[in-house]
This record gives C-alpha cells, structure tokens and sequence, in this order.
C-alpha cells in the first residue's frame, strides 16, 4: 500500500557552500553532490554562480528549481536596485517571505560582493556574518567549524575555503569534493 505524498519520503541533500571574506578577496565555493535518500543522483552539480555581469557570485542550497527561481528573481532586483546587493536582497527577502507563489520556495542562499556577504533565507532573513565566513546546506556546519578554525592561520581566502570544504566532505555523507568556486577580488 502506498502513502499519498510518498516521492516525499526520500528528501534532497547533498549541499554545502561556504564563504569566506578576506581584505583582498571573496570566495564562494560549493560541493558538486545531489543525493535523494542515500542515493546520489548527481556528483558534479554546479550550485556557485555569477550574478549581474559578475560583480556578485552566490550560492545556494535545497531545491535546485527553487534555488535557480531565487537567482533569477535576485538578478532582476540588482538590476532594478543598480547593483546595489544589500538592497536587492532585502528586498528578494521581502518578497520571498510574503509571495504565496515564493513562500513555498525550500532553498537557502549566499551571495557576495566586492562590499558584503549575506545569507539569504525565506524567512525573510538578510544577514552578514560575523568575521565574514558564512555556510548553509548539510555540511554547512562542518565547513563552518573548519573555516572559523582555519581563519588565524591561512590568510589566502581561496585556500582556506578549499580547505575547510574538504574537512566537510570527508565528515559529511552528504558532501563530496568536487568543488565549484568563484572568487571577486575586492581590492583594485
């Protein structure tokens, strides 16, 4: 006998993305892994993208349809906001939260640019991390832990990021080590 809703018995995992902010660069880098129960379905998913010419990369985790919605939908508040990312993701968050259509949207983001890094959630959440590492998804604790640790010791963003996410692979089932990462250089 089968339960109605049962395709949602088996729930999507299979992300981390972390972010890391030094004076001279931001870096984003995200894990390649899809699963749908304790099956992976993919292991080389791109989930770190560019955003509006460049200036801003994001992340994000949960559902791959809802999350390319929120890219879309933060793309076009940049360019109505010119760019301005805090703006654009105030109101993405907005939005996200009172929209019936976005309300229903399982997916959690990161973003940054040259002046900021923050997470976005539906909750109708826009934070900036502490000390400018920031992670969500399934390892994102365990990058989190990793970076924070790292943080004293390895001044280069992009190897502390590459660092702290092959901690998280190696702890996390959920995350493999095919790693996708964009880098804005915030000092000209």
């Amino acid at each position: 006998m089968s339960e109605p809703n049962a395709h949602r018995a088996a729930p999507w995992h299979g992300t981390t993305i972390l972010s890391a902010r030094t004076a001279e660069k931001v870096v984003v880098i995200g894990d390649g892994q899809v699963s749908m129960g304790q099956t992976v379905m993919k292991p080389n998913a791109r989930k770190v993208r560019r955003l509006h010419d460049g200036s801003v990369i994001g992340g994000f985790a949960g559902a791959t349809a809802d999350a390319f919605t929120l890219f879309e939908r933060l793309e076009a508040k940049l360019e109505r906001h010119n760019g301005q990312l805090l703006r654009a993701a105030v109101e993405l968050a907005k939005d996200w939260r009172t929209d019936k259509y976005l309300r229903n949207l399982e997916a959690m983001m990161i973003v940054a640019d040259k002046e900021v890094t923050l997470v976005i959630t539906g909750n109708g959440d826009v934070l900036e991390p502490k000390g400018g590492i920031a992670a969500i998804g399934s390892g994102g604790n365990y990058a989190l832990a990793a970076a924070t640790a790292l943080v004293e010791y390895e001044t280069d963003a992009e190897v502390l990021v590459r660092k702290a996410m092959q901690v998280a692979a190696d702890i996390c089932v959920y995350t493999n080590d095919q790693f996708t990462q964009e880098t804005i250089e915030t000092q000209v």
